[in-house]
């Protein structure tokens, strides 16, 4: 089994809005989604990315135009998952899964790009998100605008899954393959129903944490931000014992990837040759 993960956008911010007692000096964020090529099925896609849903299109709502024009994020078009997918030989066609570890925009801007996939993801957070109103979502960066209309109808929620129990430090979750190969790890904290992937079985196990942090440095150091990044957390009070679960699996010997640290790590895409 091959993960490979792309930038698929950039986004600036001030280093101590996400780094507790960083300086004011600007950092840029990667903005990853990821691939896998699993022996056991077609590609899987683990979230989009942010695609052009999100940054362009006279359809948008308001609210949409307004977060991003206060992000601003920065398209990356090489790296959009319709190219990464060609550098593999792939068409939209050939993604027939997706894992939507939240519902941010940056993550699931690109749904309705993959017309033949099911969705893999947290059941009772798209419940609550469904029954908000879309001045409640927005808080959470959450657009209903953003999911194909037939979302529900292809859901695959994790609640169908085997539990697979936690080893000493190493997390526990739910098996989303049926044969322990990928593993959805509840991290609570960030969004509601936010799931990051522990993948055991490699050679060294490997958990892509999403926005557990945004810097690998908040995170291993414990450095985790306060306010105003906080306020932007679903449940603040969570964010803390959800970073030490993912530093104790680092001290085991895993190894951590998440969705905005801007440094190059084996499985982008720049890494690995590809």
């Amino acid at each position: 089994m091959k993960i490979v993960f792309a930038n698929s956008a950039s986004v600036s911010a001030a280093e101590r809005l996400i780094l507790r007692g960083g300086s004011w000096a600007k950092v840029r964020l990667r903005v990853r989604y990821g691939l896998i090529l699993h022996p056991q099925s077609r590609p899987v896609l683990i979230d989009t990315g942010y695609t052009p849903h999100v940054t362009q299109g006279s359809e948008r709502s308001t609210a949409l135009r307004l977060y991003s024009a206060i992000l601003r994020p920065e398209l990356n078009e090489a790296e959009q998952p319709l190219p990464v997918l060609a550098r593999f030989g792939l068409s939209p066609q050939d993604v027939r899964t997706v894992i939507v570890t939240h519902f941010h925009a940056d993550h699931m801007s690109g749904l309705s790009l993959f017309p033949h996939a099911r969705f893999i993801a947290n059941d009772a957070a798209w419940a609550r998100a469904k029954a908000k109103t879309a001045r409640q979502n927005l808080r959470h960066g959450v657009f209903k605008e953003l999911f194909p209309p037939d979302f529900e109808a292809r859901l695959d929620g994790l609640s169908s899954k085997r539990r697979v129990e936690p080893r000493g430090d190493v997390p526990g979750g739910a098996d989303l393959f049926g044969d322990g190969s990928v593993v959805a790890v509840d991290l609570p904290g960030h969004a509601d129903g936010q799931f990051g992937l522990l993948f055991p079985n490699l050679e060294r196990p490997l958990l892509y944490a999403v926005d557990v942090q945004w810097l690998i440095e908040a995170l291993v150091e414990n450095r985790t931000p306060g306010l105003p990044a906080t306020l932007l957390a679903e449940d603040a009070a969570a964010l803390d014992p959800t970073s030490a679960t993912v530093r104790r699996f680092l001290a085991t010997g895993g190894e951590v990837v998440l969705c905005h640290d801007p440094a190059l790590t084996p499985h982008d895409l720049a890494g690995e040759g590809a």
